[in-house]
């Protein structure tokens, strides 16, 4: 069983990807927290893989909140996580880990991805160019299959990109980051560039965009919204901006070169 949330499309890639690779059911974490689902059973044999992005050199507060509602026992099972970021994640999996910890559940093996950067939240943040957009994929590519055989294997493994001040990054400024930035207030819509398509409500995790075909996107403000910017970059028309903070800077979603 793989739990997994995804924004922008990178997490959703790795995560299916391994799901096809090792036969393991895969779960979107928001779709279960708003059922309520949080019991599960495991088949013997059966995986337990977490996969998320790193929101703020942590991991996000929606997979945190669930793991404190999580109901499973994964006792005797192999338990893995695999994270992906545009650099790295600080000390995501050491919080991880004492999230699981908390709830009896063992953490195996720890990987994490770089892949192209999609976070626009604070002025010296932008998309990678579509040079080191294509690096970054194809280099995490190849180390999503050797990820994978580990998993298969049941190895024990961590393969981290921690960074030079992993500390600093996720107890400091992933502190600064969850109390401040993480806020849907300065998302604003463009009204005349706006086609009212419906993609920004459809991709948007949690639901927090009101809004579908015909419709002008509002958003609820009730604290639901993650800051993925899925909404932003999903625009055809760019017509969605945080505040001046995207002003002329580009878009990225996973596959976006497809459509």
């Amino acid at each position: 069983m793989i739990l997994y949330l995804s924004d922008t499309g990178n997490t959703g890639w790795a995560a299916k990807t391994i799901a096809e690779a090792t036969g393991d059911r895969l779960l979107f974490i928001p779709e279960l927290a708003r059922s309520k689902q949080y019991e599960f059973m495991l088949a013997e044999g059966e995986r337990l893989g977490l996969c998320f992005p790193v929101h703020g050199w942590r991991p996000p507060m929606i997979v945190r909140e669930f793991i404190k509602h999580l109901n499973v026992n994964a006792k005797g099972h192999y338990v893995y996580a695999l994270c992906t970021a545009g650099d790295n994640i600080g000390e995501t999996m050491d919080i991880l880990r004492d999230n699981l910890k908390a709830k009896g559940l063992p953490l195996d093996a720890e990987f994490s991805l770089v892949m192209p950067e999609s976070y626009l939240g604070l002025p010296f943040f932008n998309v990678d160019s579509a040079k080191k957009e294509k690096t970054k994929k194809e280099k995490a590519a190849t180390e999503l299959k050797e990820y994978i055989q580990d998993i298969i294997d049941r190895k024990a493994a961590r393969q981290l990109i921690v960074g030079r001040w992993p500390r600093i990054n996720s107890r400091l400024l992933g502190g600064f980051f969850e109390k401040y930035l993480i806020t849907d207030k300065k998302f604003k819509v463009d009204s005349d560039k706006c086609i009212r398509c419906g993609i920004c409500a459809s991709v948007c995790p949690t639901r927090n965009v009101i809004g579908g075909k015909g419709l002008e996107p509002q958003w609820k403000h009730d604290g639901s919204c993650l800051a993925c910017f899925a909404c932003y970059h999903h625009c055809p028309k760019h017509a969605i901006n945080y505040g001046s903070l995207t002003k002329n800077k580009g878009q990225y979603f996973f596959g976006r070169e497809n459509h």
